[in-house]
């Protein structure tokens, strides 16, 4: 009997982990990138056996597979992927294919913001519980190499609405959805409903056994579930008012309440503050009580935890200036939060590229909080013409370096450098990592 051939699109961190699976699975298996593969992974194709081609996608040795596998970053509308749409070859993502092979329990939260402190602080209260729990999807190692490699019980899996595209299958036992906002609607005709629909693509094949954590005053996600009729057992959280079942806040406490199982803290004892903050930390509350964690381990987690790197982290302070790293703010939302969560005057530092951004929402904030604007990209003509009419001063930067130097030349004693950029990074850095690690690198340097 002929081998199934698996072709996997891009030579990254997902497609790697697919081909190592794919590989361990029995497929005949090939990947290709257009573009350069990193010598790591070039390394470990190499060991494995796994055929490979970079700078070009070779149609003829792609469009004979039974199932391809997707990176998240190439878009439906890519040539090759439209071929392989009208061959009716199955095209899928890493986290699907992942799903096919394990029996693994899995918690996957999506969102526009707030996904990766949330992911990260719900790995953490499991690790501290004890249970053997692999960290993966949009963050950490593959999650198609750990199924290959590794024996977790427990999967808690970040995804991207780019992953959740591509899950056809796929279910999550947990499913968390912190908020929708607008974001990436490049990738989606400029149209909400679609973008909606493809974060709503995380509770698709839940079963009554299963858990819908999610943002109840979240005008997007009400407006949603008015429409659908889910199965899976309903956990609100809620900051604007209280709730029967879910989380909530009443004064300075914390409450979360699963089924009759009933938790407080105070909210001044959550290591992670600001608003948004608290909305991770009760979507990670109702998660280790649906696990029927010790509610000691969730306390000191929620009490303890460190946050995320480039996510509104507080890096430095030069000459009574605070330089805070926000770089995986890529849309107006964590700009939002960021500014809304500042307690001095900010020099802002925005800019890359724009994924149809509406910086309106952001005016009233701006003109509270800014007092000067260091725009970073490559062309920012829509960031000026947004804030223009507010008069605060605005300067152009090509490179992080003349961005830092700017930023701390226009701040005065006490004021706050927020790298807070709304924009993807691809113009000038590598990735939202890059750009912070640069940030901080650049801070060094002043």
């Amino acid at each position: 009997m002929q081998k199934e051939r698996l072709v996997v699109l891009g030579g990254g961190e997902s497609g790697v982990g697919a081909a190592i699976l794919g590989m361990a699975k029995g497929y005949e298996t090939f990947v290709s990138d257009f573009g350069a593969i990193q010598p790591l992974y070039k390394a470990e194709l190499e060991q494995r056996g796994i055929p490979y081609e970079e700078n070009r996608h070779t149609e003829e040795l792609i469009l004979n597979a039974t199932l391809v596998v997707k990176s998240p970053g190439i878009p439906d509308k890519a040539s090759i992927v439209k071929l392989l749409h009208q061959a009716g070859i199955p095209v899928i993502s890493e986290i699907e294919l992942a799903g096919r092979f394990t029996a693994a329990k899995t918690v996957c939260i999506t969102g526009s913001n707030g996904k990766t402190t949330t992911t990260m602080l719900i790995h953490e209260l499991l690790k501290r519980a004890g249970m053997k729990v692999g960290l993966a999807g949009n963050i950490g190692k593959s999650f198609a190499w750990q199924v290959a490699e590794e024996d977790y019980d427990v999967y808690v899996l970040e995804i991207s609405s780019f992953q959740l595209d591509g899950m056809f299958d796929f279910r999550s036992n947990l499913a968390i959805l912190t908020n929708i906002t607008p974001d990436h609607l490049d990738r989606y005709d400029y149209k909400m409903q679609n973008y909606t629909d493809s974060k709503f693509r995380i509770v698709q094949n839940q079963t009554e056994e299963d858990f819908f954590i999610y943002n109840d005053d979240d005008p997007v996600i009400a407006a949603e579930l008015v429409k659908r009729n889910l199965p899976g057992k309903k956990l609100p959280f809620s900051i604007d008012h209280p709730l029967a079942v879910g989380a909530w806040v009443e004064g300075d406490q914390m409450k979360i309440n699963v089924f009759n199982n009933i938790f407080d803290m105070t909210i001044l004892e959550l290591a992670l503050q600001g608003k948004h903050n608290l909305n991770n930390s009760m979507a990670a509350g109702i998660s280790g009580m649906v696990l029927k964690l010790r509610k000691d381990d969730i306390r000191e987690c929620l009490s303890d935890f460190q946050g995320v790197e480039h996510r509104l982290e507080r890096f430095m302070r030069v000459h009574d200036i605070e330089f805070i790293n926000d770089s995986k703010a890529t849309n107006v939302n964590s700009v939002w939060y960021a500014l809304e969560s500042m307690s001095t005057k900010v020099v802002w530092i925005v800019g890359g590229i724009d994924k149809g951004n509406d910086y309106s929402q952001l005016l009233d904030l701006v003109k509270e909080k800014v007092t000067a604007i260091v725009c970073l990209g490559l062309d920012n003509s829509k960031i000026r013409a947004a804030f223009q009419e507010t008069g605060i001063e605005m300067v152009e930067t090509k490179s992080m370096a003349e961005a830092v130097r700017s930023s701390y030349f226009l701040a005065s004693k006490g004021d706050s450098v927020l790298l807070s950029p709304a924009c993807a990074s691809f113009d000038l850095f590598r990735n939202y990592e890059d750009r912070g690690r640069q940030f901080k690198e650049a801070v060094r340097n002043l």
